[in-house]
Formats: C-alpha cells, structure tokens, sequence
C-alpha cells in the first residue's frame, strides 16, 4: 500500500492523476533545493515535478532539475512513493499526485534555472528536510535518512 500524506480526496472533486518524480542531491552534508516564490507561494521543494505522458519517470526528472535548479545529478536508487490530494495553483487543478523520491549525486551546475520563480538553494540535510514545504517528502527523507 502507498503511504498517502496531506489532505484525504475530498468528495465531490474531480483529480487528476499526476506523476512526479523529485531528487534528493546531497553533496558535502548539504542538500539541494528549489525555492519556488510566486505571488501566493513561498516554499521549498525538493527539486522535480511532473512526469508527462509518454516519459519515463528518470528523464522527467533530469528535465525537471535543469529547469528548476540548473543541475544535472547521477541518480542512484528510489528511496520511495507517495500519494498527496492537493490543488495545483501553477496548473489550475486538483492533483492526485504520486510522488517517487529518488537519492543522488549532483552534478555539474550547466546554468541559471530556466523554469520562471524557482532558485537552487543549498541547505545543510537536516535543516532542508525539516523547511521541505511538502509534508509527504518530509516524512518520508525523515524515515529514511535520520
């Protein structure tokens, strides 16, 4: 059974299925993040996102982190899935979201994020798990890596 964090599916919504796959890049104790500022949102993420139709969950994930972080990352193995029911405000839409985490390596910084609002922040690991704005993506690093 996959863990589901967050708010429990509200009757009378309609969601959308919407996979996503994010990293966990830590190099010399510190972890790397996207901070995403909006009018409506300031928060840290774990870098990734979407997986669209016909992509495979590792692509989508080097594609997401170019464009958030401007990194490129080795990945090296799945640390986990969850399931979160949110209202995605940058899509107009309630998401049925399954989220993979995978653990890497970063690797080279190939340029500035492409992706409008969002930054790469370094953080020590234990600080950026505990100002991870996800609830699921915290729990699960906290069950794992502490």
């Amino acid at each position: 059974m996959i863990p589901r964090f967050g708010r429990a599916p509200r009757s009378g919504i309609v969601y959308r299925h919407r996979p996503g796959a994010y990293a966990v890049l830590i190099r010399d104790g510190k972890m790397l993040l996207t901070r995403q500022v909006t009018a409506d949102i300031d928060e840290l993420q774990l870098p990734g996102g979407g997986i669209d139709p016909g992509e495979s969950p590792l692509p989508a994930l080097i594609r997401e982190l170019r464009e958030e972080t401007g990194y490129s990352a080795i990945l090296t193995r799945k640390l986990g899935v969850f399931r979160d029911f949110t209202w995605m405000s940058d899509y107009g839409f309630h998401a049925a979201k399954l989220c993979h985490l995978y653990l890497g390596r970063p690797g080279l910084r190939r340029g500035h994020p492409s992706e409008a609002c969002h930054s790469a922040v370094w953080m020590p690991w234990r600080a950026a798990i505990a100002g991870l704005a996800s609830d699921g993506s915290r729990r699960l690093l906290m069950h794992r890596l502490c």
